[in-house]
């Protein structure tokens, strides 16, 4: 699986679409993105494919971090989003362990 990689000229939905896709079939889909116009288009597009995911009853969360990435020779730092399944829930009955 590649990274999904978002530019400030993203299409938020062609992207939100990519996002859901992976998560689907992958079970985690890494989106990385530099720049703040980058950022903007890529947590618009997580949004967006969590509202696609729910439709599947797929709720997801993300976890951001700085990461390091070579581009021409040049080391930038770009904000990888990696969006996952949320943990379920304990069950709201679910007796607490005894002393």
């Amino acid at each position: 699986m590649s990274v999904i990689k978002v530019s400030a000229n993203s299409r938020t939905a062609a992207v939100a679409g990519a996002i859901a896709g992976v998560v689907r079939e992958h079970h985690f889909a890494e989106v990385q993105s530099i720049g703040a116009g980058a950022v903007n288009q890529a947590i618009k597009a997580i949004i967006l494919a969590t509202g696609y995911l729910a439709n599947d009853g797929i709720e997801v969360m993300f976890v951001p971090e700085f990461v390091d990435v070579e581009i021409e020779g040049k080391v930038r730092t770009a904000i990888k989003l990696t969006v996952l399944p949320r943990p379920a829930a304990p069950e709201a009955d679910a007796q607490p362990p005894a002393d």
